[in-house]
């Protein structure tokens, strides 16, 4: 339901949050500074939409509790939808979701060759 919602509001990364932040959401706020230094000129670059921040935290959580194969593809699905719909200018909430679908991918893979090898 969240991903189709027409207005949701925005999480700022303000550097006065950083240590309240995982180190990732960090890594990924100085990388949009270093690649694109216009960035911190426009606010919504350098903030994080909520849809974004909760397929972060819910893939940490399944990759952590170690869901199936499964869970995690249905997670990579609204990570898709998420990516089609993320504007241009939305830089953070770009690497974050591009992140986020590596780090499910890799797991899948492992999973799936220690399923086809046992």
């Amino acid at each position: 339901m969240l991903l189709y919602a027409d207005d949701m509001p925005d999480v700022e990364t303000f550097p006065e949050f950083s240590q309240l932040m995982d180190d990732d959401i960090v890594s990924l706020t100085a990388l949009t500074l270093i690649v694109n230094p216009e960035c911190r000129e426009w606010t919504d670059s350098l903030c994080i939409g909520q849809v974004t921040l909760l397929l972060y935290l819910l893939s940490q959580c399944q990759l952590k509790l170690h869901h199936s194969v499964t869970s995690l593809a249905q997670t990579l699905d609204y990570i898709k939808v998420a990516q089609r719909k993320q504007k241009a200018n939305r830089t953070l909430d770009q690497l974050t979701l591009k992140l986020i679908e590596c780090k499910l991918k890799t797991d899948v893979n492992i999973l799936l060759s220690v399923q086809c090898n046992a």
